[in-house]
């Protein structure tokens, strides 16, 4: 790889769009790095399934024909990025990392998709992911587990490993992933890099291949606070499409992300993020943030929420019960694979044989587990009290923002774990998103940015910050300014620090 083409790479988005824009690189230059670095290393890392080489360099040529003829570009024209394979993708193939739907190509784009290409993103190809966005840690992929590029045997996390490897791997500058239970944010916090989970109903949901829609969100993923920002403002917005969308502006995201400050704010510590779960050197790094946060002008408020202890339980719970409805859909009948119909099968036995082939373990766990929850006799034992718990989650969280401005914790109780350790228990895989689920439940906004290494394994460590509802742009005004406090104090981003590929 040429010098030109290592620097192009470690450039943030931002700095990619203004040189685009100056005239200092052009965005075939600028996609013709990735691709190469992509051809480089992803062999080893797996976060790509797709990759659209004649697609992405159109794309690239169509902004570069955009500056010549003196149009104005957007904020992200040129900038690459890489896409979860959940988001429908007109004349490419969408597969959520599922065998089910092995080879299809959508006839459609989603509404986060016809955005990036409308504001002159360069799509790369669509990353790698969780089966069905189901589990956290790239391993349940129908197509093979992701690496991380910190430690090539442990996990990206999940379910938007590819994601987020990608980013660390240094393969793309900006990703899209999705949030269900933490699947944006527990891998930003083992990659190192920055991912946010916009309020639900802040980012369009059409064409996103649902899991559980009550708690589905897609979001910005990116390797600086700013490079987040301006990603969520570009997907961002109202969707006519999409019924669970908000009427609402964007928040001022990227403006928050420019002048990050925490001088006046109230910071809350939640009494229930912590305990024999989380690792000593997570908690250490934690509590190193807490005390920066009062450095640099925040006063930290201890707060108790009861009913975030109950929260792991209500999820698992919730998403299966409304998994095992959305993924009915999958029959054998309409799209996808079909096994067994060679004229002398019913249906019904077309279908079994269809999910038998097509599904994992983990989508069969929780469709079954969904299933049981919502039957007859069981709904108000089971989903009924779960969702009792969920309104008490939204509450506690209401009276906890009537005294703070944002809440912040770990991202996630450890840092990365071996690829295969928690394969064959599936608690302590759903032990991961601990910190996560509390807002998923309750629908309000979170981002997690790395805030160090752990000392006894040297991986990175995420903080969670979380916001109330449509209040996206506090995320960005304290995560930008714990960003820079971090590089003044070190000198350059963490994720410089990441072994090379």
């Amino acid at each position: 790889m040429t010098d030109i083409k290592t620097d192009i790479i470690r450039l943030t988005a931002a700095e990619i769009a203004e040189k685009i824009a100056s005239g200092e690189l052009t965005a075939v230059e600028v996609t013709e790095a990735h691709l190469t670095r992509i051809e480089a290393v992803d062999e080893k890392v797996h976060a790509f399934l797709h990759v659209d080489r004649e697609g992405a360099l159109a794309q690239a040529r169509a902004v570069d024909e955009q500056k010549a003829r003196g149009e104005k570009l957007g904020s992200l024209a040129g900038v690459p990025l890489a896409l979860k394979d959940i988001f429908t993708t007109e004349g490419i193939p969408t597969t959520v990392g599922s065998k089910i739907l092995e080879g299809w190509i959508p006839p459609y784009d989603a509404t986060v998709t016809r955005r990036l290409k409308e504001a002159g993103v360069v799509i790369l190809g669509k990353t790698n992911m969780d089966e069905f966005a189901m589990g956290s840690s790239t391993e349940n992929s129908a197509y093979g587990p992701t690496g991380n590029p910190w430690d090539l045997t442990r996990i990206p996390g999940g379910s938007g490993g590819g994601s987020s490897a990608s980013l660390a791997a240094y393969e793309a500058p900006l990703a899209i992933g999705t949030d269900t239970g933490g699947s944006i944010r527990q891998p930003a916090s083992v990659t190192g890099t920055v991912g946010v989970k916009p309020t639900y109903g802040g980012v369009s949901r059409y064409g996103m291949v649902a899991f559980s829609s009550s708690l589905d969100q897609g979001g910005p993923c990116a390797r600086t606070v700013l490079d987040a920002a301006l990603l969520h403002e570009v997907i961002g917005g109202h969707d006519p499409l999409d019924s669970t969308s908000i009427d609402a502006p964007v928040p001022p995201v990227v403006e928050a992300a420019r002048n990050g400050t925490v001088t006046g704010m109230r910071v809350g510590v939640v009494r229930q993020f912590s305990g024999e779960h989380y690792q000593a050197g997570v908690m250490q790094r934690f509590a190193e943030s807490v005390d920066l946060l009062k450095e640099l002008g925040a006063e930290v408020v201890e707060l108790d929420c009861p009913s975030f202890d109950l929260g792991l339980s209500a999820y698992y719970l919730i998403a299966p019960s409304e998994c095992s409805s959305n993924l009915a859909r999958f029959d054998a009948m309409r799209y996808g694979m079909r096994v067994g119909d060679d004229g002398t099968r019913s249906a019904e036995d077309v279908t079994a044989l269809t999910r038998e082939a097509g599904f994992g373990d983990e989508v069969k766990r929780r469709i079954m587990l969904g299933t049981y929850a919502l039957s007859s006799g069981y709904y108000d034992a089971y989903y009924g009290s779960a969702q009792k718990v969920r309104t008490l989650i939204v509450r506690d969280f209401e009276r906890a923002f009537e005294q703070v401005d944002v809440i912040v914790s770990p991202t996630t109780p450890t840092t990365a774990f071996p690829i295969g350790e928690r394969a064959d228990d599936p608690m302590a895989m759903y032990l991961s998103d601990l910190c996560t689920i509390p807002t998923n439940l309750a629908g309000n906004a979170a981002m997690s940015l790395p805030c160090g290494l752990a000392p006894e394994d040297g991986l990175p460590v995420g903080l969670q910050i979380i916001a109330p509802a449509m209040k996206d742009d506090r995320l960005y005004r304290v995560g930008a300014a714990v960003e820079a406090a971090f590089v003044e104090r070190w000198g350059h981003p963490l994720l410089e620090e990441a072994p090379s590929l």
